[in-house]
């Protein structure tokens, strides 16, 4: 993902509010959401170049997602990808936390990256750039390409758009949050983050929906979970065409 907003433990009903984007190029093979043949339990995309993922959730309610931290000088030859962070977590049975502290310990495998691990008791966020594991308390949060709640202005305004949203906030009633993941207007250039990338990338990349030539949102995804059960949606753009998959789980 390269926009994950949440909202956890604000909610009266929904202990998780999250809504994202992935941002990719558009040649990267990719499978949309769905339960893997390989492991029933996981219900997410799927990286096919690299057979990681960037976002899921299991029937029994572990979730986990991840950014990459943008920085065009780091070296990333020989690294580990970092979506194997995701199913990892997805597929095992540490705690968060305990899976938190394993990243930490491993953290120079991979290339820059913030990861979310959580299941329906605590969350966890951790970066191998911050080199923090933070255990979340209840709070709407942002994390783009760099450290979670950088002020860059797609978080900024995509956390004041989701806590406008988070009344009479229900699984039938999500489009004002893809409506919210589509917004396409550029930051000012006065408000751009310097990140190293030329000028013309970072008005790209400033917009919460990005779309160019050979590089953009590929995906947005909402999750509403309670205790008990949690809903899924992810809308994948394919040029003009628009396609949602709806997933509900109990557990």
């Amino acid at each position: 993902m390269c926009l994950i907003l949440f909202a956890y433990r604000v909610h009266p009903v929904y202990q998780l509010v999250m809504a994202a984007n992935r941002d990719e190029f558009y040649a990267r093979p990719t499978a949309p959401i769905h339960y893997w043949t390989d492991h029933p339990v996981v219900l997410a995309g799927r990286d096919l170049l690299r057979n990681g993922t960037w976002m899921g959730v299991t029937s029994g309610g572990r979730f986990a997602a991840l950014t990459n931290y943008r920085d065009p000088a780091e070296q990333t030859e020989g690294k580990r990808s970092r979506g194997q962070l995701v199913s990892g977590y997805l597929v095992g049975n540490e705690s968060p936390l305990a899976y938190a502290e394993r990243a930490a310990r491993e953290r120079t495998a991979y290339p820059g990256y913030n990861l979310l691990v959580g299941d329906p008791n605590e969350l966890y966020y951790y970066s191998n750039i911050g080199h923090e594991i933070r255990k979340l308390q209840p709070g709407v949060y942002g994390v783009s390409n760099h450290l979670l709640d950088t002020d860059w202005p797609k978080v900024t305004k995509g956390k004041k758009g989701l806590e406008a949203q988070l009344e009479g906030l229900r699984e039938e009633r999500v489009d004002a949050l893809f409506e919210l993941l589509e917004d396409a207007d550029p930051a000012p250039d006065d408000a751009l983050p310097a990140t190293g990338v030329p000028l013309q990338w970072e008005r790209l990349l400033s917009s919460i929906y990005i779309r160019s030539d050979h590089y953009g949102t590929r995906s947005s995804t909402i999750l509403l979970m309670t205790d008990n059960e949690l809903h899924y949606i992810e809308r994948t753009h394919s040029g003009e065409r628009i396609q949602d998959r709806r997933h509900s789980v109990a557990f």
